[in-house]
């Protein structure tokens, strides 16, 4: 079991519905100590890729990709769930589901900060049904930039993202997959890495 895993047997708690809380520690209140050991996973992981630009979506993903932007010395450009006025000039945009809000957004990012010179590593707190990769990736591939890896915190390993996104051919690390949960006896079941 790695320390990811270990961290959710230890605070994630198992919610009806496929729900796994995991706020404590990730996505409302963030363990930047944590944070810093995914960073240097990932950059293990991903090392060699010539990275030179993290991407993640607002705002859960916001955090980690901070961290791992830091080992990597690459700036973060986070896509936007909402047009705002300080945003100007042209845009990549995608439609993505949200699992865990169950609603449709348009993201954004401005095209001034991808580009098609742009090696992208693209990280994310959960992932689900893989709607917000796939939104992610067609921003990244619209910009003309090269998606170079994908690093996920959580995967739900059930669910079809990881799936979908392995078999579009995209190198995907999860630091933790969750094969099952039990919201009744609050077990979590991890895929063997």
């Amino acid at each position: 079991m790695n320390f990811l895993e270990e961290r959710i047997i230890k605070d994630g708690i198992v919610k009806e519905g496929n729900v796994l809380k995991v706020d404590s520690f990730l996505n409302h209140q963030m363990d930047i100590s944590l944070f810093e050991q995914m960073g240097e996973e990932f950059k293990k992981r991903f090392e060699g890729k010539g990275i030179n630009k993290i991407l993640t979506i607002e705002a859960s993903g916001i955090g980690i990709a901070c961290i791992v932007a830091r080992h990597f010395d690459v700036p973060v450009v986070f896509a936007k769930k909402s047009k705002s006025i300080n945003i100007e000039g042209d845009m990549y945009i995608a439609e993505v589901e949200s699992f865990t809000h169950k609603c449709k957004n348009q993201v954004i990012v401005s095209k001034k900060f991808l580009s098609p010179e742009d090696h992208v590593l693209i990280i994310d707190d959960f992932m689900a049904n893989g709607c917000a990769m796939q939104g992610l990736i067609s921003i990244v591939q619209e910009a003309g930039a090269k998606v170079e890896g994908i690093g996920i915190a959580i995967e739900k390993g059930f669910q079809d993202g990881g799936r979908i996104i392995r078999n579009l051919g995209y190198d995907l690390q999860s630091l933790a997959i969750v094969e099952s949960m039990d919201a009744a006896t609050g077990n979590i079941e991890f895929r063997a890495q």
